[in-house]
């Protein structure tokens, strides 16, 4: 299980990535399909919960009332950093956590406002998490990858590769 250290460094590595690609499974076909979301929290909360906005009528939140399980994918290739989430999906009718959350980014994509009936605040209780932060520096990094293509040997000490268990599954 995780310990307050890792969900900090979850949380850092993700906290300023505007966009991450929020992946459901189509309940007819079964294809994944990903898409750009803005996730809500400043922080995690207490329940290690990832927060969105979707729209009510959208492919997505029809995905979920069929498969709750999703992968929320972050990354920040300037700082090397990337982290892929699962977790648990569902809509919330929270309405006091929806007005806690709404700004002016989301009223961009739904100017009814928080009481807009299409909009739905999606949960996701984290479960698991593996994230991957590279340390060294991008001359290392080549340096690194050279001397692995010439040896044959795959590079290493390049950064660190954790699991996080929020929940025992």
């Amino acid at each position: 299980m995780s310990t307050p250290e890792d969900r900090q460094q979850l949380w850092e590595l993700i906290k300023d990535i505007k966009f991450a690609m929020f992946t459901t499974r189509h309940p007819t076909n079964g294809h994944l399909h990903s898409r750009p979301m803005t996730t809500q929290n400043k922080q995690l909360d207490e329940d290690d919960r990832l927060w969105f906005f979707m729209s009510r009528t959208s492919d997505s939140v029809e995905d979920l009332a069929s498969e709750a399980n999703v992968n929320v994918s972050y990354a920040d290739t300037g700082a090397d950093s990337y982290v892929s989430v699962s977790g648990t999906a569902t809509v919330s009718e929270d309405k006091a956590k929806a007005r806690a959350l709404w700004n002016k980014m989301t009223e961009a994509w739904f100017p009814g406002g928080v009481d807009d009936p299409d909009v739905a605040l999606v949960e996701v209780r984290i479960t698991h998490a593996h994230f991957w932060d590279v340390k060294a520096n991008k001359l290392t990094q080549l340096y690194k990858m050279a001397k692995a293509a010439a040896t044959g040997k795959p590079p290493t000490d390049m950064g660190e590769s954790r699991e996080v268990r929020m929940r025992a599954d």
